[in-house]
């Protein structure tokens, strides 16, 4: 039968290129084929040259070739993951940032009174009974909707404590009785605890609710650091039950903090100033915010055409227990961004002129492989409870906000709500504080996971600060400085200014000089390549197609081989054991033969001639001799058609 043109093909291809894998039987015989037929001079020179020295000498720079190459190539991998770093700088009109102005105390004193005299009540007597410090009888205020009566039955819980010694003998400070602590005790800090003068350590202690055994002991060196954590423990549980609405005018006004403003010499105004609540400063005012869709924005440097402003504190109104300075905290920082004022606000002092200087400068970061950054926080899986663009900080407060949420039941008051959860309070959770403590300080130990999982931004603005103070008002101009300010502000401040009650903040452009740093790769994959080829040309005469030849041979073909014995070895011991079950003695058939007549024989591989030699004889066979020869090829032949007359009779002698 005609076979198809298409299976004539096949089959002449196979004819033509057979694919067998690997001709060589041992890796021995690999090797020596690669070494004579590889272009990589250096081999070949181990097979053919004579005597050992010589030899030896090839196989030594042979192998200091390689791993020159092995070094070289792993530097250039190294170099190819680095980034290089160009700074830039454009003179140009700069975009002015927003600024962040909050009052040191957060509300006005006054109007909390209600609703911390327990708490101060109790802080007085603490502070009566340790230091003798006595204010004589104050009267005492009428409780706000039953609030005192709920508040003191959790100061009795969490009292002062006073340690009259090593032991854990300690003193309440509320009922001033003496009393053993029970259950295990986490110190805070041991290092107070176990040194210095025991009168001197005072704390208190948390214990969970659920099991009061579990306990944790926080102590302090200093009474004053003892005492205002301890108040503010007992002020977060208050403000975390007071509403929003309430707690905005609790706090300062616009028209109550602003007394002058000016900007880029032009005057300015409370309408230039947006509002935000911040849960520990009050109410803050940002100028400049971009709410509105305008970013201001400055074409010359200096003082006089940067951000002036005159703030009034009010110093007598503030909360004697929870500040203990006065003045006004900003922060600089970019309209998307969140203003952590509580960790990186600048402090401006009373009865001086505060200059702060800007330096601007834009920073963007290569993502990976590069650094471990992200662009946009999208891959974070940490919810930005913030509303703002992503940032280091974000993404910190907001994963130990998710942690308290499901450790505690409920949200720290500091930071803001995730969906679907309300603020920690003694009421509804009466174990969240021991449950803050522990958790925070798992999240300080790096325990929680935070720092693992948050990056940083790869993309983010930066105002360097110079600050320099002055006395103002001065003396000569104080008396007059100060009448004018307070009748121009009549209307709201019913009594004469006072210079300890006055910021003067001043923010400007240093310069107009913008900063751009950014990292750009060190190598592209194009110079990586050629790097690579450039050492392997200079140490071993070799291109793409030698280490395309390397992995062949080194790599499948020693594999195959390797797999090609151990398969053998493995069907050799198989037989074995079928005819060792069977009882049947090994039959001159059964052994294995070799050769490219033998059945048996599980190698495609054709055989060469020094391989066939070297094959036994099958059993049973009989042994090759030579043939006789044909004696008919002994006969000459004439390349005449006609026999030549002489050479006819010398044939007939």
């Amino acid at each position: 039968a005609a076979m198809a043109p298409g299976k004539k093909i096949r089959a002449r291809i196979k004819r033509t290129l057979p694919v067998r894998g690997p001709q060589a039987p041992t890796l021995s015989e690999l090797m020596r084929w690669y070494c004579l037929n590889t272009n990589t001079h250096g081999c070949r020179r181990i097979v053919v040259s004579r005597g050992r020295l010589r030899r030896f000498i090839w196989i030594l720079l042979t192998l200091s070739a390689v791993g020159l190459i092995l070094w070289q190539c792993a530097e250039l991998l190294i170099n190819y993951y680095s980034a290089s770093v160009s700074v830039t700088v454009q003179f140009q009109k700069l975009p002015f940032p927003a600024v962040t102005i909050c009052n040191i105390n957060p509300y006005k004193y006054s109007a909390m009174k209600d609703y911390l005299s327990e708490l101060d009540k109790e802080t007085k007597k603490a502070l009566e009974t340790f230091y003798g410090f006595s204010e004589g009888k104050s009267k005492v205020r009428r409780s706000v909707d039953g609030w005192n009566s709920t508040a003191s039955d959790f100061f009795r819980q969490i009292p002062l404590l006073h340690f009259e010694d090593f032991s854990r003998t300690v003193t309440d400070f509320r009922s001033g009785q003496k009393r053993k602590i029970e259950g295990s005790v986490f110190h805070k800090d041991s290092s107070i605890v176990n040194s210095g003068d025991s009168n001197d350590i005072i704390g208190f202690q948390l214990c969970d609710a659920n099991n009061s055994s579990e306990c944790a002991l926080y102590t302090f060196s200093s009474g004053v650091n003892a005492i205002q954590e301890w108040y503010k423990l007992h002020y977060m549980n208050i403000m975390a039950q007071i509403p929003l609405e309430t707690k905005e005018n609790l706090s300062y006004s616009a028209d109550d903090l602003l007394l002058t403003c000016f900007f880029d010499g032009l005057s300015c105004d409370k309408r230039h100033f947006t509002r935000f609540h911040h849960p520990l400063h009050g109410n803050c005012y940002t100028f400049n915010s971009g709410e509105s869709g305008t970013v201001l924005s400055t074409s010359t440097a200096g003082s006089e055409y940067g951000l002036q402003v005159v703030l009034y504190i009010d110093e007598a109104d503030y909360n004697p227990f929870l500040v203990t300075s006065t003045g006004a905290k900003i922060i600089v920082h970019d309209q998307n961004e969140y203003p952590f004022i509580e960790d990186i606000g600048t402090e401006i002092e009373t009865a001086a002129a505060t200059s702060i200087g800007m330096h601007f400068t834009r920073s963007r970061k290569l993502s990976e492989p590069y650094s471990d950054c992200t662009e946009t926080g999208a891959d974070i899986p940490v919810e930005n409870l913030y509303n703002k663009s992503y940032s280091l900080q974000i993404c910190l407060h907001s994963c130990f906000q998710k942690a308290m949420v499901d450790s505690c039941g409920c949200a720290q008051y500091a930071q803001p709500l995730p969906a679907g959860a309300e603020y920690c309070n003694y009421k509804k959770n009466p174990n969240w504080m021991y449950c803050y403590y522990k958790l925070h300080e798992k999240f300080v130990k790096e325990q929680l996971g935070c720092q693992q999982i948050c990056k940083d931004a790869c993309s983010f603005k930066e105002w360097a600060l110079t600050t320099s103070i002055a006395q103002w008002p001065s003396a000569v101009s104080e008396d007059w400085m100060l009448r004018v300010l307070s009748w121009d502000k009549g209307q709201k401040i019913n009594k004469k200014l006072n210079k300890t009650d006055l910021v003067n903040l001043m923010v400007f452009y240093e310069d107009l000089n913008e900063r751009f740093i950014s990292e750009n790769p060190a190598n592209t994959l194009v110079t990586l390549l050629s790097n690579f080829g450039g050492q392997l040309g200079l140490w071993m005469s070799c291109s793409v197609v030698c280490v395309i030849e390397i992995v062949e041979v080194f790599f499948i073909d020693s594999v195959s081989i390797v797999m090609r014995h151990q398969w053998q070895k493995a069907k050799k011991w198989w037989n074995n054991r079928k005819r060792d079950r069977s009882g049947k003695p090994p039959q001159a058939g059964d052994l294995e033969r070799q050769g490219h007549d033998n059945p048996a024989c599980i190698d495609e591989d054709l055989p060469t001639f020094n391989t066939a030699l070297r094959l036994p004889l099958p059993q049973g066979s009989p042994l090759p001799r030579t043939p006789p020869p044909n004696y008919s090829t002994l006969r000459l032949q004439t390349a005449f058609t006609e026999q030549l007359p002489d050479t006819l009779e010398v044939g007939q002698h």
